[in-house]
C-alpha cells in the first residue's frame, strides 16, 4: 500500500514538472532562437512597452464574432429548449450562515471604498481589489451552502486554503505569459519596489482559483443551467494518444512562438496550457477534463467556463474605477469594450475556466488512469474537486 502511494506521488510530481518544465521554458525558447532580447522579457515590475500591437480589424472582429458564436449558441439553444419542457426542481434550503453575510459586508464596505477616494483612506486605496474578492469568497460559498447544505469552505478548508497558494502560483504564470503578448498593462503601482509589487500583487493573485471554482459549485445548485448537457454533442476520438501527442507538439509549438507573432498567436495564452496539460494526460493514460465527452456529457465543461465569465464580469467591473487597475492592448479586436476589456476579450474567460480546474487537479492528486477507472481501482471517493457538481446535478 505504502509503496503504491509513493509511486503514485512519484507520478504526480513527475507530471507537474514535466508541465512546469514546458509552459515556462517553451516561450523563451521562441524568443531566443529569433534573436529577440530575453531580458525586456524577464523585466520586473514589467514596466516596459516593447510589442506594437496591431489596429482594429474589422474583417477579424467578425470572423472571431461569427467563431465564438457557432461555439456557444448549441448550447444556448439546448438550455433553453430544455427549459420549455423541464419541471422546475425543489431546493432545499438551508440556513445562511453568519460568514456570507460578513462577506457581504466587506465586499459592499470595499467597493464603495474602491470607487471613491477618501483623503482619509488614501494609503490604502491602491488595494482595495483583494478585500473584494474576499468577500466575493465567502459569499458564493455561503449562497452554496444555503442550497445544498456543502460548500467548499466550509467542507475542506484545508484544500481551500491550499487553493489560495496554488491559486497565487498559478495567476503569477499568466503574468509571465502576458510579458510575451503584452495584452494588459497596470497603472497605479510605479512607485512600488520589487518586493513592494510581489507582494501587493500576489494576495489578488491568490483569490483566482477559489473564486472561480467557488462560482462553479454555486451554478452547480441550479442543475437547470445545464439542463440537457448531460447527454448533448457526443465526442469520440479513435486512437486518442495518437491525437494526444498531434495537439502537444502543436500547443508546444504556439507556446514557443506566442512572442515571435504575439499580435497572431495570442489567444494561445488562454488556450495552449491547457491544451499541453491535457495532451500529456491523455498520453499517460490518465482522465481528464475532457474524459465526460465521450459520454456526451458537457455540463462540468460548461459550468466551468460560465463560472469563469461570472468571475470575468466582477473583475471587469471592480478594476473600472479603482485607483490601482489594469488596460489592455489586445490587437485586431479592441473596440467596443465592457469596462476596459474589448467585449470579444471575454471569450478568454471560457477555457480559463477549465484551466482553473485542471490545475487545481493537481492539488486534489485526482489524475486516474483510464485503466484504473475501467477496473474500479480508482476508490470510492470522488474527486473533491468535482463532488458538489456531481451531487447537485
Amino acid at each position: 500500500m505504502k509503496s503504491s502511494y509513493r509511486l503514485s506521488k512519484r507520478r504526480r510530481m513527475r507530471s507537474i514538472l514535466d508541465v512546469l518544465l514546458l509552459l515556462v521554458t517553451l516561450p523563451l525558447v521562441g524568443i531566443v532562437l529569433v534573436g529577440k532580447p530575453i531580458q525586456q522579457y524577464l523585466e520586473f515590475p514589467p514596466l516596459t512597452h516593447y510589442v506594437e500591437h496591431a489596429e482594429f480589424s474589422w474583417l477579424i472582429f467578425i470572423a472571431l464574432a461569427f467563431l465564438t458564436l457557432v461555439v456557444v449558441l448549441p448550447f444556448m439553444i439546448r438550455v433553453l429548449r430544455r427549459q420549455l419542457t423541464a419541471k422546475p426542481l425543489e431546493v432545499q434550503c438551508h440556513f445562511f450562515p453568519w460568514w456570507g453575510w460578513l462577506g457581504i459586508a466587506v465586499t459592499g464596505v470595499t467597493w464603495v471604498l474602491a470607487w471613491t477616494r477618501f483623503e482619509w483612506f488614501s494609503p490604502l486605496q491602491a488595494f482595495t481589489f483583494s478585500p473584494l474578492w474576499f468577500g466575493y469568497i465567502l459569499i458564493v460559498n455561503a449562497w452554496t451552502f444555503r442550497r445544498s447544505g456543502r460548500c467548499m469552505l466550509r467542507d475542506k478548508p484545508g484544500y481551500t486554503a491550499a487553493l489560495f497558494v496554488l491559486s497565487a502560483l498559478f495567476w503569477w504564470y499568466f503574468e509571465y505569459l502576458n510579458r510575451f503578448v503584452q495584452n494588459w498593462y497596470y497603472v497605479g503601482l510605479n512607485d512600488l519596489s520589487r518586493w513592494q509589487y510581489f507582494v501587493y500583487a500576489t494576495l489578488p493573485f491568490s483569490t483566482v482559483l477559489p473564486a472561480v471554482l467557488g462560482t462553479r459549485d454555486l451554478l452547480a445548485t441550479w442543475p437547470q443551467l445545464s439542463a440537457g448537457l448531460q447527454s448533448f454533442i457526443f465526442i469520440r476520438v479513435a486512437r486518442p494518444r495518437v491525437w494526444a501527442w498531434v495537439v502537444l507538439l502543436l500547443s508546444c509549438a504556439g507556446l514557443a512562438a506566442v512572442g515571435v507573432w504575439p499580435d497572431f498567436l495570442f489567444p494561445l495564452l488562454w488556450l495552449a496550457p491547457l491544451l499541453v496539460i491535457t495532451s500529456l494526460q491523455s498520453i499517460r493514460g490518465q482522465r481528464t477534463i475532457f474524459a465526460a465527452l465521450e459520454q456526451g456529457n458537457w455540463r462540468n465543461i460548461v459550468l466551468l467556463a460560465l463560472a469563469a465569465l461570472i468571475c470575468g464580469f466582477f473583475w471587469e467591473l471592480w478594476n473600472i474605477c479603482s485607483m490601482a487597475k489594469w488596460i489592455y492592448a489586445v490587437p485586431f479586436v479592441g473596440r467596443f469594450k465592457l469596462f476596459e476589456m474589448p467585449i470579444l476579450g471575454y471569450t478568454g474567460y471560457l477555457p480559463f475556466g477549465l484551466e482553473c480546474a485542471v490545475v487545481a487537479e493537481f492539488l486534489s492528486g485526482s489524475h486516474r488512469t483510464m485503466d484504473e477507472e475501467k477496473r474500479g481501482q480508482a476508490g470510492e471517493q470522488a474527486d473533491p474537486e468535482v463532488a458538489i457538481v456531481e451531487s447537485a446535478l
